[in-house]
């Protein structure tokens, strides 16, 4: 489904928190949405990959990588981890990395940067905590809805139809 962020924050101006504008769109999907699962790591992406192995219909991805651009917790055999498993998209608060086959792969993604250096496989980190950065606490359930003007959140599932 396409969302248009700059319309929903319009319809439902009260109950969207709006994230702030520091986010670089890297996926192939140019809009995305769905409940949120949340990832909380630091320059580990062993953890990234095993959630993504999970059934994803209808859900995104939200990465707490620390804001870190030193080490990439995205690249493009996680990418397709993600889409085998019907996941919606992406949102990282990190890095990222094989910019031009992210490109190409039908999943949204979006990221703080770009770097070459993989991040660790240890697995370390939480899954379903409450993580804040960009002005906007995300919680497990919420719903996220990205594009290429930027990226919202809501905590009920918002009616377009």
């Amino acid at each position: 489904m396409d969302y248009n962020t700059s319309e929903l924050c319009d319809l439902f101006a009260d109950n969207v928190d709006v994230v702030d504008p520091m986010f670089v769109s890297y996926g192939g999907r140019a809009s995305y949405g769905g409940e949120v699962s949340t990832i909380k790591c630091f320059e580990d992406k062993g953890l990234i990959d095993k959630v993504l192995t999970q059934n994803g219909a209808g859900k995104v991805l939200l990465v707490d990588g620390g804001g870190s651009t030193r080490r990439a917790l995205i690249d493009a055999n996680t990418a397709m981890i993600a889409v085998e498993n019907g996941w919606e998209g992406i949102v990282c608060y990190g890095s990222v990395r094989d910019v031009d086959a992210l490109e190409d792969i039908d999943l949204g993604i979006h990221a703080l940067a770009s770097i070459p250096v993989n991040a660790d496989f240890e697995q370390t980190g939480e899954a379903d905590v409450a993580v804040n950065f960009g002005g906007v606490t995300f919680l497990p359930e919420d719903h996220i809805y990205a594009d290429s003007t930027g990226i919202i959140l809501s905590p009920e599932p918002l009616d377009i139809d």
